[in-house]
């Protein structure tokens, strides 16, 4: 039986700056607050965060490391709502892509790293 994965830690390059960003997200995606700086889907998966080391390089988008994190939404109208709701709390949010039967939106925190919340149809692989 594999292993399961039951957190991610994220380092940011300012706390202060990002945590708006992520207490709104995970709030709409259905995390709930731990502590400070860690969030868990109440079934055995973490969030957390720290604060990256002065001088460190950011994140690129065709660098080597995480790309992003992927969730995956009931409905349609749940990324909608995301993507609505994320505007309305002032943050840059793209176009919602649709891709052979996903709906999906990719998102950027202050350091650039990436967050997918999309609905798949009935079928269709959440990886290619």
């Amino acid at each position: 039986m594999p292993l399961k994965v039951d957190h991610v830690t994220l380092l940011v390059t300012s706390l202060k700056a990002s945590m708006p960003y992520y207490e709104k997200l995970l709030e709409l995606i259905g995390f709930k607050k731990l502590r400070d700086f860690v969030w868990t889907d109440e079934e055995g998966f973490f969030i957390q965060f720290n604060q990256a080391k002065e001088g460190t390089t950011s994140y690129e988008r065709y660098g080597a490391g995480m790309n992003h994190i992927g969730f995956s939404a009931p409905n349609v109208a749940f990324v909608k709502n995301v993507q609505s709701q994320m505007k309305v709390a002032g943050f840059n949010v793209p176009d919602i892509q649709i891709f052979d039967g996903a709906t999906a939106l990719f998102m950027k925190d202050p350091d650039g790293i990436r967050f997918e919340i999309s609905y798949y149809a009935p079928g269709v692989s959440v990886v290619d």
